[in-house]
């Protein structure tokens, strides 16, 4: 999600990822467009949408084809691994809860997450077990792996990944990556699956619009009358 802060008139943007596994990887960088000047107006969190029988593949084979797509469409100059599939495993907690885990410890950013992923992705390391997901996210977050990995399957932290999985449910959508723009006016945009920078920044900026439109307004003519 993206928020605004308020004392900078700005938004809020969520991200909910389900970690390496959506089929549609998109990393994002601002460097375009009206938003440039104004970034420091959005406020960017990220939270967990867990894949169910659903969403994960069948089969490793599958799970390629996907990849084979998603490379194709995105003209990606590499072909993402399948290695990270276990056939029959309902769902994978541990990249996801090593990631959120990983904030306990100040870690608030994207980077932990980027690196479970280009582990299992892009190196073809079984991150479904929870030592090597562990071991990732620990040397990625520079803590001790032991440490992280006794948060990450804790209660307190899978309960906070699985409500924001229903959070992301309650949205009505079913891709990941699903992105929320909210501005403190009031406003949301919800973008389920895109995976092109353009309608995101095309969102912010009009939403941005808003916010200031709303401030001018304020400043001539005050607060609505009780």
């Amino acid at each position: 999600m993206l928020n605004f802060p308020e004392a900078h008139s700005t938004y809020k943007r969520h991200a909910y990822h389900s970690h390496l596994l959506s089929r549609r990887h998109l990393f994002v960088v601002f460097l375009g467009g009206a938003s440039v000047g104004r970034i420091d107006k959005i406020e960017f969190q990220w939270k967990i949408a867990l894949l169910d029988k659903t969403g994960l593949p069948t089969s490793r084979e599958q799970e390629e084809w996907f990849y084979r797509r998603s490379g194709s469409i995105m003209r990606s100059p590499f072909m993402l691994s399948g290695e990270w599939f276990e056939p029959g495993k309902p769902e994978y907690l541990a990249p996801n809860c090593v990631a959120e885990a990983a904030k306990d410890f100040g870690i608030t950013d994207d980077h932990v997450r980027l690196a479970l992923a280009y582990a299992g992705l892009r190196e073809a390391k079984r991150f479904g077990e929870w030592e090597i997901a562990a071991e990732i996210g620990a040397k990625a977050a520079n803590v001790d792996a032991k440490e992280l990995l006794e948060r990450a399957r804790s209660t307190v932290v899978e309960t906070r990944v699985r409500a924001d999985t229903a959070d992301f449910h309650l949205l009505q959508v079913t891709q990941r990556p699903t992105f929320v723009l909210d501005s403190e006016i009031g406003d949301r945009a919800v973008f389920s699956g895109f995976a092109r920078v353009t309608p995101l920044v095309a969102a912010l900026d009009a939403m941005l619009d808003d916010v200031d439109a709303y401030t001018a307004h304020a400043a001539h003519f005050g607060a609505p009358p009780a």
